[in-house]
């Protein structure tokens, strides 16, 4: 896999400090958002290389790691524990391993530009992770998406009902392994925006409609809307304020279950009338008198 250089991507340079890394991370990330650039694949690619950038320079330790062994940074406490046991068998201390030791470490791991061959042990290449964006109304039913990822097309079966913020891995398509071991995966992380008016909770969508005060006393019938349709439901007479509803299969698909569908629950918010005229108050006077 190709080296990124995460300063270069947040355009800093190496001293940077954490308040420096936080606030080119902000600037750039604004910048090159899928909202801001809808349908642009290649701000969408330097999006996700932005958030890789900073999720490893605004880590002490991940940067630390990233800074000695560049883009094979994930596998620096492989590289440390054989570090070590060269040591061990050389009779070396950790004091006494000097520059040179390392040097002569670092080429048996990875040969040098002499073309040696490899000679230690071979490590799972780098895992890669990606944003897939959709709205609440494109998950009703299973679809498929082609991402570009590491210049390869990877096909995608998106499950109805997926959650935000849900992630999948897909094996073997990640970076490249070192020494032969074997590629790195990719972790898929689904964003979902809610383009309705209910609030999801799971599979079950919420909704609160306003119920006058007179359909609550009395009775009646009211239309409701779903993601699909309007339905018509019953009030009973009486009805108090902040109760609820469930309508059964009318929320959203249950992920990988086929058929399975959530609660559509809907709250009453009575609705106190106003600008009453003096006929309308006196009558309201008469039922709290009677």
């Amino acid at each position: 896999m190709a080296f990124i250089d995460y300063y270069k991507v947040l355009e800093i340079d190496k001293s940077a400090t954490e308040s420096d890394i936080k606030k080119a991370y902000r600037k750039l990330a604004r910048k090159y958002h899928p909202d801001v650039n809808p349908n642009n694949e290649a701000a969408k690619v330097k999006f996700q290389e932005i958030n890789e950038a900073h999720e490893v320079l605004s880590d002490t330790e991940k940067r630390k790691k990233y800074d000695q062994y560049g883009k094979d940074w994930k596998h620096a406490d492989e590289f440390d524990k054989q570090k070590q046991q060269q040591r061990s068998s050389r009779g070396y201390s950790t004091d006494g391993f000097n520059d040179n030791d390392y040097s002569s470490f670092f080429e048996s791991m990875f040969g040098n530009t002499g073309g040696r061959s490899y000679r230690s042990g071979s490590f799972k290449g780098q895992d890669l992770a990606s944003d897939v964006h959709l709205k609440l109304t494109d998950i009703l039913e299973a679809q498929k998406q082609t991402l570009s990822v590491n210049g390869k097309n990877i096909r995608l079966t998106i499950p109805a009902g997926v959650e935000d913020g849900q992630t999948i891995k897909i094996s073997g398509v990640g970076g490249e392994g070192v020494n032969g071991g074997p590629k790195g995966d990719l972790y898929i992380t689904f964003k979902i925006q809610n383009n309705t008016t209910f609030k999801r909770e799971g599979s079950n969508l919420l909704k609160t409609i306003e119920l006058d005060i007179y359909t609550a006393v009395l009775g009646g019938e009211i239309m409701v809307d779903t993601l699909s349709s309007k339905v018509k439901l019953k009030v009973v007479p009486g009805t108090q304020n902040n109760t609820k509803v469930k309508l059964k299969g009318k929320g959203l698909p249950v992920y990988k279950k086929e058929n399975e569908f959530g609660y559509l629950v809907i709250t009453y918010m009575i609705k106190i009338p106003t600008n009453l005229t003096d006929k309308q108050i006196e009558l309201f006077k008469e039922l709290a008198n009677s």
